[in-house]
C-alpha cells in the first residue's frame, strides 16, 4: 500500500488508486507537516526511539511532563499520565485498579482491551447488555448484595463512544445511578477524545457529565493521528497508577519524537478548532448519502459509519471485493465482533476526505446496490 501525497485520503493498492475509509485519523493530523517536523527534529537529534528505558528509570523527560501538563489542563482533571500504547495500558490499568475484593461491571460491547483487562481480574465480574441501563442496574443491585464496600470498590467500565456502532455510551443515565449506588466509573473515550465536546474533552463533555467520570483514558491514535495515550483522574489515582500499571513500569516509555509530535498536534488542535466542524459536515454528507441509497448504518452519532450487511461472511466478502473494484478501500467486520450471519463494512470519515471522495464513494455504493439488488434488498432493515 502506498499513501498518495500529503492528503491521506487516497492510496495505491495493487497498483490502483483507492479512496481510503479505514484510517482512524479523524482530524487529519497523521501527516500534518508541522507535527512531522517537530517529531523529526527530535529524532534527528536523539534517534527515533529515545529514551531507551522505562519511565521510572531514565525514561522521563521534560517533554513527557510538559505533555502531561497540557493534557491535565485540557481535560480539566487533577492529573494525567502518559501511556506508551493504549491497548496494553488500558488492560493493565484495570488490573492495577482492582483486586480480588473488588467487583467489575462492564458493557458487553466494551472494546477488546477493556475485556482483556476484565479477564485479568480474579474477583467478581458481571456484564450488562450494551447500553441497557435497566440491566446495568440489575447488575449493580446484584453486585451490591455480595460486595463488601469496606474491602473494595465496584468498577463500572464503558466506552465513551463505541468503535463498531459509532454510538455514545448512555453516560447521563449511568451517571444518575451514582446517586443510588456507590461505584467508580471508568471510561475509555478513544474514539471521542479531541472530536466531541466544546473543548474536545470527548463524550463526558459532550453529554455534560464530566464531574461523574472517575477514570478517563484515551489514545492519541484516533483524533491526533499518533501513537500512545493517557489516563486522567484525581491526583491520588494517577500517582498510584504511575507505580502500579505493569505494562508501563516494565516497558519502554513513549518515544520522545512521538511526544514532541503530539505536543505540536495539540498546539494546532487549539488554534484550528474548525477541523472538528469540517469533519462532522463531511460525516453528515456521507451518512446522509448512504441512507438515501437505502443502506442501513445503525444509530451512529459519529464519524464511524457501519454499513450493515445481512448474510454470511461470504456475502460481505463479495461486497467488499466489489467496493475495491470501485476504488473504495475499507474492511469487513465479522463474527465474533458482530453477531453471526451479519457483517459490517466499517467506514471512517476524516477531515482529509474531500467532497469528491464522498461523491465517488457514494457512486460506488450505488453501483453495488444495483449489482446486488436482490441480495442487498434488506440492508435498510438490518438491526445489529
Amino acid at each position: 500500500m502506498e499513501l498518495k501525497g500529503k492528503v491521506g485520503s487516497r492510496m495505491k493498492f495493487k497498483g490502483k488508486e483507492h479512496i481510503v475509509w479505514c484510517l482512524n485519523d479523524y482530524l487529519g493530523f497523521m501527516n500534518h507537516p508541522e507535527s512531522i517536523k517537530a517529531g523529526a527534529k527530535i529524532a534527528a537529534k536523539y534517534g527515533p526511539s529515545y529514551p531507551h528505558s522505562v519511565r521510572l528509570s531514565i525514561g522521563n523527560t521534560a517533554l513527557h511532563e510538559e505533555l502531561e501538563e497540557e493534557l491535565k489542563t485540557m481535560m480539566n482533571m487533577e492529573d494525567a499520565m502518559l501511556v506508551n500504547l493504549g491497548y496494553q495500558a488500558f488492560s493493565s490499568i484495570i488490573d492495577a485498579l482492582t483486586d480480588r475484593h473488588d467487583t467489575i461491571i462492564y458493557d458487553q460491547n466494551a472494546h477488546a482491551c477493556l475485556i482483556d483487562g476484565v479477564r485479568l481480574h480474579n474477583g467478581r465480574k458481571f456484564a450488562f447488555k450494551h447500553n441497557d441501563i435497566s440491566h446495568l442496574e440489575v447488575q449493580l443491585r446484584r453486585a451490591s448484595t455480595v460486595h463488601d464496600p469496606d474491602q473494595g470498590i465496584i468498577l463500572v467500565i464503558v466506552d465513551g463512544l463505541y468503535s463498531m456502532s459509532g454510538e455514545f455510551a448512555a453516560l447521563k443515565e449511568i451517571a444518575k445511578l451514582k446517586e443510588k449506588y456507590n461505584f467508580t466509573l471508568f471510561v475509555d473515550d478513544s474514539h471521542a477524545f479531541g472530536v466531541f465536546g466544546e473543548n474536545g474533552r470527548g463524550t463526558p463533555e459532550h453529554l455534560g457529565v464530566e464531574k461523574d467520570i472517575d477514570v478517563y483514558v484515551s489514545t492519541f491514535t484516533k483524533a491526533f493521528g499518533n501513537i500512545g495515550g493517557f489516563v486522567a483522574a484525581k491526583e491520588e489515582i494517577v500517582t498510584y497508577l504511575r507505580y502500579a500499571v505493569r505494562s508501563q513500569i516494565f516497558s519502554r516509555t513513549m518515544p520522545l519524537s512521538m511526544v514532541a509530535a503530539t505536543l505540536k498536534t495539540m498546539e494546532i488542535f487549539k488554534r484550528e478548532p474548525y477541523r472538528r466542524q469540517v469533519l462532522m459536515q463531511k460525516t453528515k454528507m456521507f451518512q446522509d448519502g448512504l441512507r438515501r441509497l437505502g443502506f442501513y448504518i445503525g444509530n451512529t452519532q459519529s464519524p464511524i459509519t457501519p454499513v450493515h450487511i445481512n448474510g454470511p461472511i461470504k456475502t460481505g466478502v463479495r461486497v467488499l471485493r466489489e467496493l475495491r473494484n470501485q476504488g473504495i478501500f475499507s474492511y469487513l467486520v465479522v463474527y465474533p465482533v458482530v453477531p453471526k450471519d451479519t457483517c459490517l463494512i466499517r467506514m471512517v470519515s476524516t477531515f482529509n476526505h474531500s467532497e469528491r471522495d464522498i461523491e465517488e464513494t457514494l457512486q460506488g455504493f450505488n453501483a453495488i446496490k444495483e449489482k446486488f439488488s436482490v441480495e442487498l434488498a434488506s440492508l435498510s432493515r438490518i438491526r445489529v
